[in-house]
């Protein structure tokens, strides 16, 4: 089996660097629900509306692959390789994800309520009204992403990085977090659950944009005379 990557991996690795690149077959046929496909090269093709709900993606890669709607419900991606895919919509409600990356990718409008995600890199990613709702996001890193209207309400978040990323109008309520570092992020725009940075790590400048708003919450009146 191959080694599980390194932690917070800053730099996706190239097709050819992964150690079951020569194993990879081309994919035939269709996406069907409770499919195995293992050691599978996704190259180029378009899924419409597909339902593969509990199949299992095991050492694949995607690669300028488009995903348009459809249903992956508990389907399992484990060591997976994503690189240039569009998935536009699709419920992948409690889906689970380890040891993936996932590079210059657009999830728009997709669904993850519940989901688990474990070593996870996104890389250079745009995440678009992406719905992480109670999702389990452990070692999770954003890098050089992209994230406005994305969802976080009600889940937890364990050593979560943002290096290089910008967030735009992100929900936090209800959020759990433990070890989660804010520091890199190039803006913090989150539209709710200030309360829920309980457990994250902030830089000083980013502390004074947020003042404000945890006076706010505080129930504290800033007064400028």
């Amino acid at each position: 089996m191959p080694k599980r990557r390194e932690q917070h991996r800053r730099e996706p690795r190239e097709l050819r660097e992964l150690p079951y690149a020569d194993h990879l077959e081309p994919f035939k046929g269709r996406l069907t629900q409770g499919g195995d496909y293992d050691t599978i090269l996704f190259d180029g093709q378009e899924f419409e509306d597909a339902d593969a709900s509990n199949a299992r993606f095991i050492e694949s890669a995607f690669t300028s692959v488009t995903f348009d709607g459809g249903r992956y419900r508990r389907a399992r991606f484990s060591d997976v390789w994503l690189n240039g895919v569009r998935w536009v919509g699709g419920d992948l409600t409690e889906s689970v994800w380890a040891d993936a990356e996932i590079s210059t990718s657009a999830p728009a409008g997709t669904a993850l309520p519940g989901a688990e995600m474990n070593q996870v890199l996104f890389h250079r990613c745009k995440l678009d009204s992406v719905n992480f709702r109670a999702a389990d996001l452990r070692e999770v890193s954003f890098v050089e992403c992209t994230l406005r209207d994305v969802d976080f309400a009600g889940a937890a978040l364990t050593g979560v990085t943002f290096p290089g990323s910008t967030l735009e109008r992100v929900r936090f309520d209800k959020a759990r977090m433990s070890r989660v570092d804010l520091r890199g992020a190039v803006s913090l725009g989150i539209s709710d659950g200030y309360d829920a940075l309980r457990g994250a790590t902030i830089s000083g400048v980013q502390l004074m944009e947020l003042a404000p708003m945890f006076a706010h919450i505080l129930g504290v009146t800033v007064d400028g005379d």
